[in-house]
């Protein structure tokens, strides 16, 4: 029950179909020129500078994060032996 398409086929579309169509169509040129704005832009700006880290920076943030783990670690062990008392609170 295939139909054969040819010159003398016709094709009904609704008017909100292609209403629909010519949206679908607008929106997609108005993002394509709204990009290519947007790299236009982006060439024009200055390049941003090489993120050279120099060793105190390194040693600094390397203490920094050491010193965040162990306020955590202390943190933690606060919270176990506050668990503890808990629970022997709850048992008794």
């Amino acid at each position: 029950m295939a139909t054969k398409l040819s010159e003398h086929s016709e094709v009904q579309v609704s008017i909100k179909t292609l209403g629909g169509i010519a949206a679908l169509i607008a929106t997609l040129v108005g993002m394509w020129f709204t990009l290519q704005s947007d790299i236009a832009e982006a060439r024009k700006l200055p390049e941003p500078a090489d993120p050279v880290i120099t060793r105190m920076e390194f040693d600094m943030k390397d203490k920094l994060v050491r010193q965040t783990i162990m306020n955590t670690q202390e943190d933690v062990s606060e919270i176990k032996e506050d668990m503890k008392l808990i629970k022997q609170k709850l048992y008794e």
